[in-house]
């Protein structure tokens, strides 16, 4: 609430101007970006109202993010404070102790600079930072420490969560498949010393080398080096196992958010880096996963493509393609087998 006041408050509305800098927009975007990240993470892991600890995480998450953007924007807004223009001490004899600015035409109040960048002189001024695209001095200093302060601390949060969601995802898909197909198999992450400390000292030490060589890693006992991958081989055979096979109908040239594939399609396009597949009537794709507007497979090749291309596989849209009989009757028996389990 206090930087909206600021804002209203400010004599020229020009200082939104600020945002528009190299440095406001990287800040800006670093935050928004593992933030959101973050919160995606956190429901995958805990779902907010499921536990109380879920809960008391995904409220922490919003915590550090209103925190650092509050301070953020108090920093940039707010400003440093400067020395009123034709400004002259009270006492007009004290004159001589101080320094005069050319450029303001006024004499420069102790602990105060004149900044280039913002043609004005500042009041205990510190630096002028990039970053906020504004100087850090006498009203700001707090603001701009705090921020410094929450936003290394709230990074390490955000990759607490990524390294845990990672961790939780696989071991997640390793007892789906083995409820799926009801297997007697239980699994155990080979890889979890049994201790936070433990884990811990894997990866920081006091020279700051992990340890082990990258290649071989202590696991726990009853599992041995290839545990893991084990599993992954058995998750990726199962991948191909539910597969569907599609045939494209409608052609798509492969863009990120088609606008002639329909609104919904165009803007539930998935947010991932992972590459869209240019379709053409005619050919078949073995799908793998999907959103309920988009895809994701494998398009299967022939001869006729480019040599030493081993896989093409991507996103697309689901109204461009529409499922072959064979593979549609056997995912309803899939599905009726599912809810009679």
């Amino acid at each position: 609430m206090g930087t909206f006041c600021s804002v209203i408050k400010f004599e020229n509305l020009q200082e939104l101007k600020r945002l528009c800098h190299w440095g406001p927009i990287i800040a800006l975007g670093v935050i928004a970006i593992c933030s959101t990240m973050a919160m995606i993470d956190s429901v995958l892991w805990y779902w907010p109202l499921h536990t109380t600890g879920g809960s008391v995480n995904f409220i922490m998450l919003i915590n550090w993010t209103v925190m650092i953007l509050y301070n953020y924007f108090n920093a940039m807004f707010v400003g440093p404070g400067f020395v009123p223009l034709g400004w002259k001490p009270e006492n007009s004899q004290d004159s001589m102790y101080l320094q005069y600015c050319q450029v303001c035409q006024a004499y420069k109040a102790p602990r105060s600079h004149h900044c280039r960048k913002c043609s004005r002189c500042v009041l205990k001024m510190d630096h002028h930072c990039p970053w906020i695209n504004n100087c850090c001095g006498y009203q700001n200093h707090a603001s701009f420490t705090l921020f410094l302060l929450l936003a290394p601390l709230g990074c390490i949060h955000a990759a607490f969560i990524f390294v845990m969601t990672m961790y939780t995802q696989l071991y997640n898909r390793a007892k789906d498949r083995i409820q799926y197909y009801q297997l007697d198999e239980v699994f155990v992450f080979p890889y979890d010393m049994g201790s936070r400390w433990k884990n811990f000292k894997q990866v920081f030490t006091w020279s700051g080398v992990p340890e082990g060589n990258g290649l071989e890693w202590p696991v726990r006992e009853g599992c041995h080096q290839y545990s893991l991958t084990i599993e992954q081989l058995k998750q990726k055979a199962d991948k191909r196992v539910r597969s569907v096979r599609y045939k494209v109908i409608e052609d798509y040239s492969g863009a990120c958010c088609p606008l002639n594939k329909g609104i919904k399609t165009f803007f539930t396009s998935p947010c991932t880096e992972e590459p869209r597949i240019p379709l053409q009537k005619g050919e078949f794709i073995l799908a793998t996963r999907g959103l309920r507007y988009w895809l994701y497979g494998d398009k299967i090749l022939d001869d006729s493509f480019i040599e030493g291309v081993s896989r093409i596989r991507g996103w697309f849209p689901r109204n461009c393609v529409e499922k072959c009989p064979c593979d549609a009757e056997t995912e309803q028996a899939l599905e009726g087998e599912k809810k009679n389990r």
